[in-house]
């Protein structure tokens, strides 16, 4: 599963914008009832668990979680004395069906289905000293969970996933050939106390190798509510980075120089005839500061602060941010102020005079990633 996440990393390289190691986490609650798989009574031997669940996505398709689960009732197992029958931890791999074969379009969808599996280790408690005698070497055991999630994202920005889970879970107690032990002596219930406690205990737990056995297995049906935290990008998903061209922002880039290197000339001259007293003060190349940010970052690099530290103390200035495409407008129009924000806290640290700092949002259609300075 691990190797398989790396892969998909690599190949959505070029889609999904890059997240950092606490990224994309997760964590919920869930809950519901567990029964024998075989050798039941539907709906009367329902035993009901309740457990946590603590994952990462490592790209929009695969994941990995951390999931751990108490099981309260004794049906329908032999009674152990105890309140909590049963712990089961697990680390479950985590595939999500719809963005592997549908896609992932910058946004979860409202309804998904993801498949689960992965391995675990149950402990099974008592306070009964026959029981704990005879099954000393057998309550505790490695288990299996293969599970399928229905989920429902919501909230504003889809923080939130309501998932409901059927799942089959194994033990791995060894095979055995009394029949009657293999009934009784299911995921969790280690063996049978009575009639099999002689004969059974040594050929469930000696019989060979663990193995996956539908008579060892018990079947799950649990809800659960989750909460995905919120990214270094400010969304609380995977985002979307649209492939820019290269030759386009060359092109930019090469613009942006030559209004640097430009001699100073009048751009805009602008005079309010109604009141012929206020002079309007002719802008020029000069007056403007130009700072770049790399992709989704509001943080100053040191060509940024060495060109603020031109402007000089004591000068009123207006600041404007812009973002490139890349992105929601949400995400953009806070980008682009937390741009225009940084800016204006550094000249204000400098004595500057900041009037204005307004983040524009996105700016045209190229990339368009800076902080303009306006010295008035």
């Amino acid at each position: 599963m691990l190797a398989a996440a790396s892969m998909a990393a690599s190949v959505s390289a070029q889609t999904v914008a890059e997240s950092k190691a606490f990224d994309n986490v997760y964590v919920g609650i869930n809950g519901g009832v567990a029964t024998k798989t075989t050798g039941h009574k539907w709906l009367s031997d329902l035993d009901p668990n309740a457990g946590i669940r603590i994952g990462r996505y490592f790209t929009p398709v695969f994941g990995l979680a951390i999931e751990g689960n108490a099981y309260f009732s004794n049906k329908p197992w032999t009674s152990t004395g105890t309140v909590v029958r049963a712990t089961n931890a697990s680390l479950l791999g985590t595939v999500n069906l719809s963005n592997l074969f549908g896609g992932y379009k910058g946004e979860p969808r409202t309804f998904e289905v993801s498949a689960l599996y992965g391995l675990g280790w149950m402990h099974v408690f008592t306070s009964n000293k026959a029981f704990k005698d005879a099954t000393a070497d057998n309550r505790n055991r490695m288990t299996s969970k293969a599970a399928l999630d229905f989920a429902f994202n919501f909230g504003s920005e889809k923080q939130f996933q309501f998932y409901v889970e059927p799942s089959i879970n194994f033990a791995f107690l060894g095979q055995s050939k009394n029949k009657e032990l293999v009934a009784t002596g299911n995921a969790l219930n280690p063996v049978a106390l009575a009639d099999h406690q002689e004969y059974g205990y040594k050929a469930a737990s000696q019989a060979g190798q663990p193995a996956y056995n539908i008579n060892n297995s018990f079947v799950q049906l649990n809800a659960g509510l989750v909460y995905k935290f919120k990214n270094s990008n400010g969304t609380h998903n995977f985002t979307i980075v649209t492939p820019r061209d290269q030759a386009e922002i060359d092109a930019l880039n090469a613009q942006i120089n030559e209004l640097r290197n430009r001699k100073p000339e009048v751009i805009t001259k602008e005079i309010v005839k109604e009141v012929p007293s206020v002079k309007v003060k002719e802008f020029t190349v000069s007056d403007l500061v130009f700072v770049t940010f790399a992709q989704g970052k509001s943080a100053l690099t040191k060509e940024a602060k060495a060109a603020l530290n031109n402007v000089k103390e004591g000068v009123h200035v207006q600041v404007v941010g812009t973002a490139s495409p890349e992105g929601s407008k949400e995400l953009n129009d806070r980008l682009s102020q937390a741009r225009a924000d940084v800016v204006a806290n550094y000249l204000k640290g400098r004595g500057v005079i900041v009037d204005e700092a307004t983040g524009k949002g996105v700016q045209g259609v190229t990339s368009n990633r800076l902080a303009v300075v306006y010295v008035k």
